[in-house]
């Protein structure tokens, strides 16, 4: 071990760190399981509220796992990467029928449990148990390159080696779960990203970058996100008081949520409202229509991809047999269903005017 890292580290925790969690603290695995998830490509001022509603709305694993799986979707609403709540679902009915309520209580187990990989596992030991796992995220490698001045990048495999090695040997074994705490605590609100308070940083008399002036250089990636674009036009079809939506069912983004017609371009489309009605009559066929309304341009931006698309709200007086698989659904009932955010935006703004592109 590096004690003076580590000592320093522990000493500012007990003394300097102000940082509040709702789930800081908490010994309860099946509450930190669920906030580790919940934190997964979230931010935490975004994952605090949503913590706080699936832990009001199912206080335990049990719970959990006897709810309908539409209405956990639905509290999930807004948060992105539903396979997480795919999981959370899945795990938690294993939990509940294999394992009778009881959560796994030690580190292997707890990694066998899908949707959880060596992090959220060494999370969940050491918070909730203690177990001498050292956690390894963004906030920690940050930390780790930086104080040590290591230009391995950190997504490669001997990064990952390299990394974990040394997170495991600074971990202090007594206090697991306040150490993994605290070194993430630092990341966050003392080495951040941008802009690091190193002036208030325990480990400033030491740190490698900060000597160097290399604290933007580090840590390094290796591999450079690619990024595509999809464009979306959703025809939202009203037939007297209902509309039409369908379950999006397919190995794509925003599996198992709901979705209005969809037709998907492949760039965008010219516009002119001619141009339109032709995909119109593609959708329903031979039937009457009228278009409604237009929607202003939606954007999303997604971690592998950018959604843009527009929304046409549409009349016809009885359901086109093309889209015969689609559920027509009260208008009023329309937020009961599970939508993805990009399609809530538009809900949330229906009534803004706009063109096509």
């Amino acid at each position: 071990m590096r004690p003076d890292f580590t000592r320093e580290l522990m000493k500012w925790n007990l003394n300097r760190n102000t940082r509040s969690m709702p789930w800081k603290g908490e010994k309860d695995p099946y509450k930190i399981w669920l906030s580790e998830i919940i934190l997964q490509q979230t931010r935490v001022e975004q994952g605090k509220a949503y913590y706080e509603r699936f832990v009001k709305a199912f206080p335990t694993v049990q719970q959990l796992a006897k709810a309908p799986e539409e209405k956990v979707f639905k509290l999930w609403e807004g948060l992105g990467y539903y396979t997480r709540c795919k999981n959370l679902i899945a795990t938690a009915a294993f939990i509940a029928k294999e394992k009778k309520g009881k959560f796994p209580d030690d580190y292997e187990s707890i990694l066998s449990l899908k949707g959880i990989g060596p992090y959220t596992a060494a999370a969940i030991a050491s918070f909730a148990f203690n177990l001498p796992y050292a956690v390894i995220d963004g906030n920690v490698f940050r930390v780790l390159s930086r104080y040590f001045g290591i230009a391995t990048p950190i997504d490669s495999g001997d990064g990952k080696k390299l990394y974990t090695l040394l997170a495991q040997e600074l971990l202090d074994k007594h206090y697991a779960g306040q150490y993994n705490q605290a070194i993430m605590d630092l990341g966050a609100v003392i080495c951040k990203p941008q802009q690091p308070l190193c002036g208030e940083c325990p480990q400033k008399n030491d740190c490698q970058a900060l000597k160097h002036g290399t604290i933007k250089q580090l840590p390094v990636k290796e591999k450079q996100l690619i990024k595509k674009t999809r464009w979306f036009y959703y025809f939202i079809v009203h037939i007297n008081d209902t509309v039409l939506v369908q379950k999006r069912t397919g190995k794509d983004i925003w599996e198992n949520l709901y979705e209005y017609v969809l037709h998907e371009a492949e760039g965008l489309l010219e516009p002119g409202e001619k141009n339109l009605k032709s995909i119109v009559k593609k959708l329903l066929g031979k039937q009457a229509f009228q278009i409604k309304s237009i929607s202003a341009i939606f954007r999303q931006q997604l971690t592998h991809q950018t959604i843009i698309g527009q929304f046409i709200e549409i009349e016809t007086g009885t359901r086109p047999p093309a889209l015969k698989n689609y559920e027509a659904v009260k208008k009023a009932g329309i937020r009961n269903y599970a939508f993805p955010k990009f399609i809530t935006g538009y809900i949330d703004q229906k009534n803004k005017p706009g063109h096509l592109f």
